[in-house]
């Protein structure tokens, strides 16, 4: 059961702390600094001798064998079963945690042995969103972004420490609690999951085999088509789709970008990387109404309906697009798994073995062969998608607010908690 915060009880007692981010605590709690419940860990080690960790948002995790190292893999912090290692840059807000084994970090980060506090408590209490605030106050830089707090100024934080009897009891309340809070948002993201399946088999379903449940089919003669309705042409993608190579000689048009949801956007909306004019020179030009692709990224669905006339890179594909087709149907048929698959293994590389620099030349995507509705019934098929996706669309969103208010309520209950603003049940008043 996850109980509403004011139906939790407070205590009989409270004083006032003299500390903004502590507010008023408990009377019986003490007012202390940090070093005083802390010692700070600085012996180096070796990466070869002691296990490489990671300081995320999720804690202190073995480090992947894909993560970035440094040469100076003997010149890192020891850290020891049961430490709190915090990283002490601003653009890692949050990163840190109570280690579960020994190792190493890399020197960025700050480790503390704890002194006489739960190791589970101090977790919480260094983990909460009031804390960290206090912790990237106390600290020095010039922009956020290159903001730093040093152990010598993180010591001097003011904490509010209940007896180590209640440290306990509140930290076992917390794992309770926020473990049914994680299931719950576990269990929405899932559904989730399951709504995102639904709208892609509805998208799939509908593109390839129509709304009519009930009409004559026939076999496509293609392995992965399969059948189709009767009353469908089977066809090569070439003669819908023409490609165009029209240049720019000024690079004073817009330049877009494609994305995955969003299609076509404004790079200058995605990028804080400006681009001169003069290095747009010789970019493809697009016009209302062409289709974009990606040719490196297409397998996965990296598509794009120009509605405004502007620039994109050389690399991608621009195509006019036949009177017999509606561009929104291909756009959604294009980003159908069964035909990523196709335009996947219709994709040749640049050199021996390099999957990444895999690409989707014009003739090879145009050699493709899919299925074709007449217009009218592609226009109808596109009516029928958007609907559908409007109302799985709501339901999902529907999830995600409740996902994070799930998310608000740990980090407030946590917060309550370690600053004395809620009694849990188990400690008298």
């Amino acid at each position: 059961m996850i109980e509403q915060l004011a139906a939790l009880p407070t205590y009989e007692a409270y004083k006032d702390s003299g500390v903004e981010w502590l507010g008023e605590i408990p009377a019986h709690w003490n007012l202390t600094r940090l070093s005083t419940r802390f010692e700070e860990r600085r012996q180096k080690v070796s990466d070869k001798d002691f296990l490489p960790l990671s300081v995320t948002k999720n804690g202190i995790l073995p480090q992947l064998d894909s993560a970035a190292k440094s040469n100076d893999g003997d010149n890192r912090k020891l850290v020891k079963k049961g430490d709190f290692v915090i990283n002490s840059r601003s653009d890692r807000k949050g990163s840190s945690g109570v280690s579960d084994r020994d190792g190493s970090v890399s020197l960025i980060n700050i480790v503390l042995t704890p002194n006489g506090i739960d190791s589970q408590y101090c977790n919480f209490l260094l983990k909460s969103y009031a804390f960290i605030e206090e912790f990237y106050r106390m600290g020095h830089g010039i922009v956020a972004d290159l903001w730093t707090t040093r152990y010598d100024e993180m010591k001097a934080v003011i904490l509010g420490v209940p007896p180590l009897l209640e440290q306990t009891a509140i930290a076992d309340f917390l794992d309770r609690k926020t473990a049914q809070i994680d299931q719950a948002v576990a269990i929405k993201e899932q559904q989730i999951d399951l709504l995102k399946e639904r709208k892609q088999i509805l998208i799939q379903n509908a593109v390839t085999r129509g709304l009519d449940s009930n009409v004559p089919m026939r076999d496509s003669g293609v392995d992965w088509i399969g059948e189709v309705p009767a009353h469908w042409e089977v066809t090569r993608l070439k003669y819908i789709f023409s490609e165009t190579n029209e240049r720019t000689k000024t690079g004073q048009e817009v330049l877009f970008s494609l994305r995955m949801e969003q299609g076509l956007v404004p790079h200058n909306d995605v990028s804080d990387k400006h681009i001169a004019d003069d290095n747009l020179i010789d970019y493809k030009i697009i016009r209302p109404g062409q289709m974009i692709m990606n040719r490196m990224r297409a397998a996965i669905g990296i598509f794009g309906l120009a509605d405004k006339f502007g620039l994109v890179s050389p690399d991608y594909a621009v195509f006019n697009i036949g009177q017999n087709a509606f561009p929104e149907y291909f756009l959604r048929l294009f980003k159908t798994p069964l035909i990523g698959e196709q335009f996947r293994l219709n994709s040749k590389g640049l050199g021996t073995g390099s999957s990444g620099f895999m690409r989707l030349y014009t003739e090879n995507f145009g050699d493709i062969k899919v299925s074709l509705p007449s217009k009218e019934e592609q226009v109808n098929i596109v009516t029928y998608i958007e609907t559908q996706s409007a109302k799985i669309d709501q339901a999902i969103a529907i999830q995600q607010q409740q996902i994070d208010k799930l998310k608000e309520y740990k980090a407030t209950l946590i917060n309550s908690a370690v600053t004395g603003k809620i009694r849990i049940p188990e400690v008298a008043a």
